[in-house]
C-alpha cells in the first residue's frame, strides 16, 4: 500500500510574534516592579529612593509594553493570519494601565510648578533650625531657595498667604499645635518663646519625609497673631503640589 507524501509528517507549528511575545513579558515585567516597588518601602525592605526608582523602572517597562503591544496587535491582525494576538493584548493592557494611572495622578496635581519648598511668606519664610541638625539633612542647604521660587510660587498657588488669628500669640501658638497635632505631624521641636515649632510628615505611598516649620508672631499693626508655615520636601525637585496641599490643610485645621 502506497502512501502520500508527508502524510504521517507532524503538523507545523506557528511561532507566535516574537513582538507580541516581548509585549507580555515587558508587561508582566512592568506590573511586577510597579507594585513592588511601593509595596517594598512599606513594608521597610528597601529606602524610599530605591523604592522610587523600583516603581520608575515599572514605568519605563510599561511604556515599551505599549509600544511594543501596540506593534504586535498590527502585526497578529486577522489578515495578517500571524499567532500572538493574546500575548500582544495583554502587553498593551498592562501597558495601558500603568501609563494612565501615572498620567491620572500627574493631573490631580494641575498645573504645579516644579519646586518642592513652598511658604505662606516668601518675601519672608520661617527658617529651619532643628531640621538642619538632623543626620538626614546634614550638608544640605535648607535656606530658601529665593525669588525664582517666590514667583513660581505665587503664579502656581496664589491663595496661600500668611494666616491671621484673633487669638494674642501664646493662644496662637497652641492652636497651631493642636492643628498639626489632628493632620498628625511628627513634631520635632518646639520654642513657644519664639513662636516656632518644627515637625515631619512622611507621604503615604512612597514614605519620603517632608520638613515642616510654623512660625506664630503678634500682628504688627492690629490685635492678633500672623502664622507663617513652609514645607519643604527632602527629596526631588518638584512635589506635584504636595506642599502646597499640607499648608491649606494646616490652614483648614487651624480655622476649625
Amino acid at each position: 500500500m502506497l502512501r502520500r507524501p508527508g502524510a504521517w509528517e507532524e503538523p507545523a507549528v506557528e511561532t507566535p510574534s516574537r513582538v507580541a511575545t516581548l509585549a507580555a513579558t515587558l508587561g508582566l515585567a512592568a506590573a511586577v516592579a510597579f507594585v513592588l516597588g511601593p509595596a517594598a518601602i512599606q513594608f521597610g525592605a528597601v529606602s524610599p529612593f530605591v523604592g522610587f526608582r523600583i516603581f520608575g523602572l515599572g514605568l519605563l517597562l510599561g511604556v515599551l509594553a505599549l509600544v511594543f503591544g501596540a506593534v504586535g496587535l498590527w502585526r497578529t491582525r486577522a489578515s495578517a493570519g500571524r499567532h500572538g494576538r493574546r500575548r500582544a493584548v495583554v502587553g498593551t493592557g498592562l501597558g495601558l494601565t500603568i501609563v494612565a494611572i501615572v498620567v491620572l495622578a500627574a493631573g490631580s496635581a494641575g498645573n504645579a510648578p516644579v519646586i518642592n519648598d513652598i511658604t505662606t511668606d516668601p518675601a519672608d519664610p520661617p527658617g529651619f533650625t532643628a531640621a538642619q541638625k538632623i543626620d538626614a539633612n546634614r550638608g544640605r542647604d535648607l535656606g530658601y531657595p529665593g525669588d525664582d521660587f517666590a514667583r513660581q510660587q505665587r503664579e502656581g498657588y496664589p491663595d496661600l498667604a500668611s494666616i491671621r488669628l484673633s487669638d494674642p500669640p501664646d493662644a496662637a501658638f497652641a492652636r497651631a499645635e493642636r492643628a498639626a497635632a489632628a493632620l498628625s505631624w511628627d513634631i520635632r521641636y518646639r520654642d513657644p518663646t519664639t513662636g516656632v515649632f518644627e515637625a515631619v510628615e512622611v507621604t503615604r505611598i512612597f514614605r519620603f519625609v517632608d520638613d515642616i516649620v510654623v512660625r506664630v508672631r503678634a500682628a504688627p499693626a492690629s490685635p492678633g497673631s500672623v502664622v507663617d508655615v513652609r514645607s519643604k520636601s527632602r527629596d526631588g525637585r518638584g512635589d506635584m503640589g504636595a506642599n502646597a496641599a499640607r499648608i491649606r490643610a494646616f490652614r483648614d485645621a487651624l480655622s476649625r
